[in-house]
């Protein structure tokens, strides 16, 4: 299979799709690779690097896109891509189409198959491309969300951790997944007091055993919210329905309960956010001001750590970009029930239930699908 990966047009999106070390293995494998010029470099990977684990270097990706069967990607295509998608190609990137009902539509019109790193999903329910992106989020939740509150941003000039003699500050994370568990993580570690929400009581039990004393997990309910708004400096929106639209679980009213200069960040914002007052933003203008609460919903957030986003991302996507490759899509998918989850449209069927749900399309089964092929065949 033809393999290529993309230099990310996104504004400032300085990750690329795989390592050297990735290439080397798929052309090993006898899969010709093929790179967009300069698709590392913004990660520390030189085409000079790429060139001795066996890829091509070419110039645009107009011509990744018309040679390549499979092509990798970090962020979903954007308009300007849409028309150089060819049916039946295979593009493994993160999508979140429930975020984009324009490129829901584009990609089911292009005839591709796209696989979604987000929603390939294990047995046991996690979610193994996403995990090390969330990982990274949370992290730097609050790492943006304590320099937001400075007065230099417009925030309340709070020091999250606090000095001896003066408090330190209180974070409210909603969602006690793995972004808000490396968020309290985080926070804990600076000294702030934190309120970890949830409405998993088994989840709640396991964070209750391993968090420090200085977090609370405590059930969440919008009354709960409600509660400690008025008293949170820092909130993190963390919560995630895989493949879904996030839930708004605070309204613009609710702003009014915060302190003025208090900071919200929403690590949901990928899936269309989860506060009423979210828009997405970028890296190189992060924050905006609603009601004298300041908003951090850069869509795009590993990014800004693009090195160490590139080496936790292409660890978990090259043993399913290896299987893709030497299996074939429908092989793959197949033999692989994680794989199949990620699969979200294909030659223009949505077969994610979160995506079809969200804009009201019809939700096909991939096997149904393939049963139907067989049978034709037969015929």
């Amino acid at each position: 299979m033809i393999v290529g990966i993309l230099k990310e047009i996104k504004p400032l999106e300085n990750r690329v799709a795989m390592l050297p070390d990735g290439v080397e293995q798929l052309v090993a494998c006898g899969h010709p690779f093929y790179l967009e010029t300069k698709a590392g470099e913004e990660s520390g990977f030189s085409d000079v690097e790429y060139e001795k684990a066996g890829a091509k270097v070419l110039k645009t990706a107009e011509e990744i896109y018309n040679l390549c069967e499979l092509i990798i990607k970090v962020k979903e295509p954007l308009p300007e891509e849409y028309p150089l998608i060819r049916k039946g190609q295979i593009i493994f990137t993160y999508f979140h189409f429930a975020a984009s009902e324009k490129l829901t539509r584009a990609v089911i019109n292009s005839g591709c198959i796209a696989v979604a790193y987000e929603t390939v999903e294990k047995e046991d329910g996690t979610l193994p491309l996403l995990t090390p992106m969330s990982e990274i989020a949370g992290r730097m939740a609050i790492q943006e969300g304590a320099k937001y509150l400075e007065k230099t941003y417009g925030g309340m000039g709070l020091l999250l951790g606090g000095v001896p003699g003066v408090d330190s500050g209180t974070v409210l994370i909603i969602g006690g997944g793995v972004v808000g568990t490396n968020a309290a993580k985080m926070a804990c570690g600076l000294g702030g007091k934190v309120y970890l929400l949830d409405n998993n009581l088994d989840r709640l039990r396991y964070l209750s055993d391993i968090m420090p004393r200085n977090c609370y997990p405590i059930f969440s309910s919008p009354s709960t919210i409600r509660k400690y708004l008025p008293e949170a400096d820092l909130v993190i929106g963390a919560v995630l329905i895989p493949g879904a639209v996030a839930p708004k679980l605070i309204n613009r009213d609710m702003l009014k309960l915060m302190k003025k200069g208090s900071v919200l960040v929403d690590v949901a914002i990928d899936q269309g956010g989860c506060f009423e007052t979210s828009k997405p933003t970028t890296h190189d203008d992060p924050i905006f001001n609603v009601d004298g609460v300041i908003h951090y919903c850069v869509s795009n957030m590993p990014g800004a750590v693009s090195r160490t986003s590139t080496i936790a991302l292409t660890n978990a996507t090259l043993p399913y970009v290896v299987e893709i490759a030497n299996k074939g899509i429908q092989r793959a998918i197949i033999g692989n029930s994680e794989i199949e989850k990620g699969v979200n449209i294909t030659e223009g069927k949505v077969t994610c239930p979160g995506v079809a749900e969200t804009f009201s399309l019809e939700c096909h089964s991939y096997q149904n699908m393939i049963n139907r092929t067989k049978k034709k065949r037969r015929k």
